[in-house]
């Protein structure tokens, strides 16, 4: 890993990893790499920062930079869920909330997705 900076469970027994030089990283439960978010989808990374795997395996993550947070299904292209504030950190509930730390505009704001 170049600069490990967030990671988070993934339901398979495997783990997502940001990495601040711009991608995510997803690993199986063996550890073995299984892709990289910026190949699979052909999507760039400004700063990702925070990410979660939702109930369904999509991947959530929030980019500093791009001031953005996107879903990244299993399969099918990424979709934008937010496009503003300053998002880090990213949390997901197993009832389809998106909870997003907003360092931007210090506060936590609440999605459902």
């Amino acid at each position: 890993l170049q600069g490990p900076r967030y990671v988070s469970p993934a339901p398979n027994g495997g783990f997502v990893v940001s990495e601040e030089c711009g991608d995510v990283k997803v690993f199986a439960s063996s550890r073995k790499l299984l892709c990289s978010l910026s190949s699979k989808y052909g999507h760039r990374f400004g700063n990702p920062a925070g990410v979660c795997v939702d109930v369904d395996g999509s991947i959530l993550v929030a980019d500093e930079q791009r001031r953005t947070v996107h879903l990244f299904p299993e399969h099918g292209a990424p979709v934008c869920l937010v496009g503003r504030g300053g998002p880090a950190g990213v949390a997901c509930s197993s009832f389809g909330h998106l909870f997003v730390a907003d360092a931007g505009e210090n506060c936590v704001k609440v999605f459902k997705y």
